[in-house]
């Protein structure tokens, strides 16, 4: 499995429909800014089977030629074809054990944990690499959300999540990732607040920055 490296990236990055950049130009963007992760989130249902894929293979190229992870939203069967590194599956959005079927042993899997349930049969599947748990906040980049956790919220289901590795999702901000690392989370999952104002670099920077200033920070695990 691909875990221990997406471990030394703790900022994943999620690709967004509707932006005025593709995908393909999103993840190029990501790249640069020094991003080490990515998930392509294609959420358009009007798109076809063939944009998708040919979405897929050109992000997975962009990734690759980065050296930085890419895995992809919902749909392990793409992420096979398109020779990601991975998929991520929300509790509505497939079967992880089925998910690991088709991916095999050496591709990354995550699953999303919203509840103290979630929790539990993420642990119990027992074969997710890591879980994006949240949402921290509001945020309107995910349709029917869940209810907001707070950083309380999250630090209760981290501890639920017996080890499992988990990435803080659902409007994080670089100003919550020092109360999210002390909570035990191994990351923060970002979407709308990378591309905020069109600064990506910048953005990115912050996130980074943020993080390592609570690794150099004594009073923070």
């Amino acid at each position: 499995m691909v875990l221990e490296p997406a471990r030394r990236f703790p900022l994943m990055c999620l690709t967004q429909d509707g932006l005025a950049l593709t995908h393909a130009e999103q993840a190029a963007e990501l790249c640069r800014a020094g991003v080490r992760w990515i998930q392509l989130r294609m959420k358009n249902d009007a798109a076809s089977e063939d944009v998708r894929f040919a979405t897929a293979r050109e992000v997975v190229g962009i990734c690759r030629d980065h050296g930085t992870l890419c895995i992809v939203n919902d749909r392990p069967d793409l992420a096979v074809a398109a020779e990601a590194d991975g998929a991520h599956l929300g509790r509505n959005d497939g079967d992880w054990r089925e998910a690991r079927r088709i991916l095999g042993p050496h591709r990354l899997l995550g699953g999303t944990v919203n509840n103290r349930a979630d929790a539990a049969l993420a642990v119990a599947a027992g074969c997710l690499d890591y879980v994006g748990v949240g949402p921290l906040r509001f945020t309107a980049t995910k349709a029917r959300l869940a209810p907001v956790l707070g950083e309380g919220g999250i630090r209760a289901l981290l501890r639920q999540l017996d080890g499992l590795p988990a990435w803080a999702i659902g409007g994080v901000r670089p100003e919550d990732l020092p109360g999210l690392r002390a909570a035990g989370a191994a990351g923060a999952a970002v979407s709308s607040a990378i591309y905020r104002h069109g600064r990506i670099v910048e953005n990115v920077a912050a996130f980074h920055a943020a993080w390592a200033g609570c690794a150099l920070n004594p009073n923070i695990s």
